[in-house]
């Protein structure tokens, strides 16, 4: 059964089982998933999910980052969650299901330090959550059956969170019964115009996820066989699948390279599948500017994409995605996207305030912007990413670019200068240069640290309670 084979692979995976740069990356994760969250700060849904988990307290819980409050693990997890998620600017994973594994962070680091886990055994609970989420990603599809990617985030936090509280297989396995059998996600989350709970939809499913394994770890049951039952994961939700062996599994054929490293790191904080589209726009703008003047912009004609088909399902189908009326939306469309880049030279934070999603300029541009399927681009995805981007003039004149691989790619990946760069840019304003730069030394020698919740202790905003 597969949540025994889970619960085998969890308790026996060790820190010697991960080769250096797996756990190098791990610790490049750590990073950016924290620069995103302090990025995200003051948004209303993070500011929501923190006041809730501060009306709780629990001297023996977690920190809520940024601040010296202890929530319970669950309530942080969630709150901490929603940070990382939010600007939609952490790693991304894309197979027959999406996912940003690195929504997994923030239950496994609550859990950590609930308990002074050390560093090493934080790092080999991410790469566990990586692998489990990922290899579940390439097993089967959840969008086209109606559900959200994450409805597999409940079962690889568990397993993490298992990992991190020393758990038995027995009380593993049951961790993984509990989450899989009460949080199954509706993809309602991602159609149409986007709500605050895109960003709070997988810190949730982690927050469940660890909740499972603390109820495991009291000696709840749960449900089985989860996954194979009469009424289980794959009869209701899944469909059939085979999951493919996983790294350094013991008992069965070497998997290959751990799947943490088949990820992917953003550049822009915008939808993984418009990673490529703001490339060729930044791209097609230099051109146009050199070749017709200052004026160019003011000129253009139409503007076409091309891409594939599950990105263009995804950001470039529903009618919401040419006016979008919340950031969420807007970072989700690939009209807006080419559009502000093209307008604009960049793609920041900035981006999506308000002022900008509300400008006519911008939304005249947005109008003229049409996707469009590509018959040579099936069946490169998620291998390679194509989008090819013409822009028409009013004069008839056509500019065209194509990007496979987005900066930040494992074929085209981003440098550890350029992932502090990213860190130093979104913590900016929260926490000062020598804390900041404190806190990236502390990430980069993690596997020395004998408690993670020295982590929480760095990232203490002044002023903060």
């Amino acid at each position: 059964m597969l949540a025994d084979r889970l619960a085998r692979y969890s308790r026996l995976l060790c820190y010697e089982d991960l080769p250096g740069e797996v756990v190098h990356e791990v610790k490049r994760r750590i990073a950016d998933s924290l620069g995103c969250a302090f990025g995200a700060w003051n948004a209303p849904p993070c500011r929501i999910a923190r006041d809730l988990a501060r009306s709780v307290a629990d001297a023996h819980g977690a920190t809520l980052w940024g601040t010296k409050h202890k929530a319970p693990p669950d309530l942080a997890a969630f709150a901490n969650g929603a940070l990382v998620r939010y600007l939609d600017f952490n790693d991304t994973y894309l197979s027959k299901e999406p996912a940003h594994p690195s929504d997994n962070i923030a239950a496994i680091l609550a859990a950590g330090e609930a308990v002074g886990a050390s560093g090493q055994r934080v790092i080999q609970a991410i790469a566990l959550a990586y692998e489990v989420q990922c290899r579940l990603c390439d097993a089967a599809a959840l969008r086209p059956r109606g559900w959200d990617h994450v409805t597999y985030g409940p079962i690889s936090s568990a397993l993490a969170v298992a990992k991190v509280l020393k758990f038995t297989e027995g009380q593993t396995r049951q961790a993984v019964n509990l989450a899989g059998v009460a949080n199954i996600a509706l993809r309602q989350t991602r159609v149409g115009d986007l709500s605050m709970w895109k960003a709070c939809a997988f810190s949730n499913a982690a927050r469940n996820g660890l909740f499972a394994a603390l109820l495991a770890r009291r000696g709840m049951t749960g449900p089985s066989p989860i996954f194979e039952g009469e009424k289980g994961f794959m009869k209701l939700v899944s469909g059939p699948f085979e999951l493919a062996p996983l790294a350094g599994e013991k008992g069965l054929e070497r998997a290959g390279l751990f799947k943490i490293l088949d990820t992917y790191i953003k550049h822009y904080p915008v939808e993984y599948h418009a990673q490529t589209a703001v490339e060729a726009a930044l791209t097609l703008r230099e051109e146009l500017l050199k070749s017709e003047g200052s004026e160019a912009l003011t000129k253009i004609a139409a503007v076409t994409i091309d891409s594939y088909d599950v990105a263009i399902e995804i950001i470039g189908r529903d009618p919401e995605k040419w006016r979008p009326q919340t950031r969420e939306t807007a970072d989700h469309s690939f009209p807006y996207c080419v559009a502000v880049a093209l307008l604009d030279g960049t793609v920041t934070l900035r981006s999506f305030e308000p002022r900008r999603l509300n400008d006519p300029a911008l939304l005249e541009l947005i109008q003229k912007v049409r996707v469009s399927p590509r018959q040579d681009f099936v069946g490169l995805y998620p291998e390679a990413m194509p989008t090819r981007l013409t822009v028409r003039t009013a004069s008839d004149r056509d500019y065209e670019a194509q990007v496979d691989h987005p900066l930040g790619h494992p074929k085209n990946p981003m440098t550890d200068r350029q992932v502090e760069e990213k860190f130093l840019s979104l913590v900016k304003g929260k926490l000062d240069k020598n804390q900041a730069r404190s806190l990236l030394d502390l990430i980069w020698n993690l596997e020395r640290v004998k408690d993670i919740g020295i982590l929480s202790r760095h990232m203490s905003m002044k002023g903060a309670a």
